[in-house]
């Protein structure tokens, strides 16, 4: 029977946690347990919400993209976010200024929106509309009215890729959460995961030769090694600043001298050298 993955189940705890403020009691202004739901209802059949077992024929979350076709499991890989409401920063936040955020932070090609096929919702409570990475539709029911649905490329279900970043970046933009660095493992798995469905998304599915997933996994194992490198001389160098035998403002002082205008120019890429030539040319211009 369709089950729902752990790692949406991991984005409706962080939500839950954090938006259903007063959990001990059911109220209007916050997010409730009920309002969260990833598996469809037994009368449910078709789309997102249903696993391998509650498809039906020419199902649009299975035919329209091989990485839904390639991904289809038992899993669900849907979301729905009720009505909520809470203040923070001065600012009231809701269901409709979330979703408006998770929208455009999609149109941005914001990398932690990678796997989100759509988001049917409503900027206002008053009209519906749906963003579709493919581009095959624009609105959706009524029902969208009170909650925002969101569908995930089912093979990104099926890999049990981490989809708490987009979320856990909303509520740290709203205050509700500090900002937290990522560690060097997540960024490298992001290098990876980024790489890895750029060739994918290029090769029309098919699978990497061997040759290029052993690139992968050297880039991968290289980036966190430097990064491993960088905390480690971090962790010195904090250390030695809290026994007064550095001063951390020289360091830093030292590092900014070391960067001149030829060292920069010499470490960018021709790609990049070019786009920043462009932009100091319209701004001399202007």
């Amino acid at each position: 029977m369709t089950r729902a993955p752990t790692n949406l189940l991991a984005v409706r705890s962080l939500l839950l946690t954090n938006l259903n403020v007063d959990p001990n009691t059911v109220r209007a202004d916050d997010l409730e347990p009920a309002e969260v739901g990833i598996v469809g209802d037994p009368s449910h059949l078709g789309g997102y919400h249903c696993g391998s077992d509650r498809v039906v024929a020419r199902d649009y979350s299975v035919v329209e993209s091989v990485r839904d076709s390639s991904g289809l499991t038992l899993d669900a890989s849907a979301l729905d976010v009720g009505t909520f409401k809470v203040v923070s920063g001065g600012r009231t936040h809701n269901l409709y200024t979330f979703s408006t955020w998770c929208v455009a932070q999609c149109v941005a090609g914001a990398p932690d929106t990678r796997d989100i096929r759509e988001i049917i919702y409503s900027p206002d409570g008053a009209v519906v509309k749906r963003w579709d990475r493919l581009g095959k539709r624009t609105t959706g029911d009524s029902s969208h009215l009170s909650h925002t649905h969101f569908s995930f490329f089912r093979d990104s279900t099926k890999a049990n890729r981490d989809q708490t970043p987009l979320f856990r970046r909303y509520l740290t933009t709203i205050g509700l959460l500090e900002e937290d660095m990522p560690t060097a493992d997540e960024i490298a798995q992001a290098v990876w995961d980024r790489k890895y469905l750029d060739y994918v998304a290029n090769s029309a599915g098919d699978r990497p030769p061997i040759s290029v997933v052993h690139a992968l996994f050297t880039a991968r194992a290289e980036v966190n090694k430097a990064l491993a490198q960088v905390t480690a001389l971090r962790a010195e160098l904090a250390a030695l600043a809290a026994k007064d035998l550095v001063d951390e403002q020289a360091i830093v002082s030292g590092l900014l001298a070391t960067l001149t205008p030829q060292a920069i120019a010499a470490a960018l890429p021709a790609s990049v050298a070019k786009q920043v030539a462009d932009e100091l040319a319209r701004r001399l211009v202007a």
